[in-house]
């Protein structure tokens, strides 16, 4: 049923990515995101006016979405700083192997972390923190973090300023970003580094007798 809606309206152009139980996603679907990444609350007649489609069809496609799961949930963003939460953390966790299960329940029982990621490289995890003072990390790290058994080592860096903070990203972003292909008689001046470029006899005698 899902890939039949989604079919109905395909955009063209675009490779259509499967996900959940089916729904492909076309370039509409990925002009709705845009969309709602912008404004999450915005009204169905105004999202439909914004994507070109008809009012039935975005109603249609956004339930789509979010009954495929790839929409997953509507949520506030807040001011941090406003809130009281001045103080944003890295903490970089290297977890005792065989002690995964542990670490997990340990940390599902801490508020303050935001986000929590398995990661490559020197250490194992990286936990985001966010807290009113300086001394509240040093409290999580010293005394809680510490104290778990399956906690090897950490290693602290704090957040001096978030540059950036997307809602999340699309396939269409990278394409956006990409400069546009040059045309053959745009480049044709162009010489690669570390190759020659022919001159044709002709030519070469004009840009001399221009010259003299």
């Amino acid at each position: 049923m899902m890939s039949e809606i989604s079919r109905n309206g395909v955009g063209g152009g675009g490779q259509p990515g499967r996900i959940g139980i089916g729904l492909e996603l076309d370039d509409i679907h990925m002009k709705i995101l845009e969309v709602l990444r912008e404004n999450g609350r915005i009204s169905v007649a105004a999202l439909a006016e914004r994507v070109g489609i008809s009012r039935a069809s975005a109603y249609t496609r956004f339930e789509a979405l979010r009954a495929d799961g790839a929409i997953k949930r509507f949520t506030a963003e807040i001011d941090h700083v406003r809130a009281g939460l001045g103080i944003t953390a890295l903490i970089f966790v290297t977890v005792r192997q065989q002690m995964w299960k542990q670490f997990r329940a340990e940390l599902a029982r801490m508020p303050e972390v935001e986000y929590c990621a398995i990661t490559t490289g020197q250490h194992d995890a990286m936990i985001q923190v966010r807290v009113s003072d300086v001394a509240a990390v040093h409290t999580m790290v010293t005394e809680r973090l510490a104290n778990i058994p399956a906690v090897k080592a950490t290693e602290t860096v704090f957040i001096l300023d978030e540059v950036l903070r997307r809602p999340y990203v699309l396939p269409s972003d990278g394409q956006q970003s990409r400069p546009a292909r040059r045309t053959a008689q745009e480049t044709q001046g162009d010489v690669p580094l570390g190759k020659m470029r022919f001159v044709g006899a002709a030519e070469g005698r004009a840009a001399l007798q221009k010259e003299d």
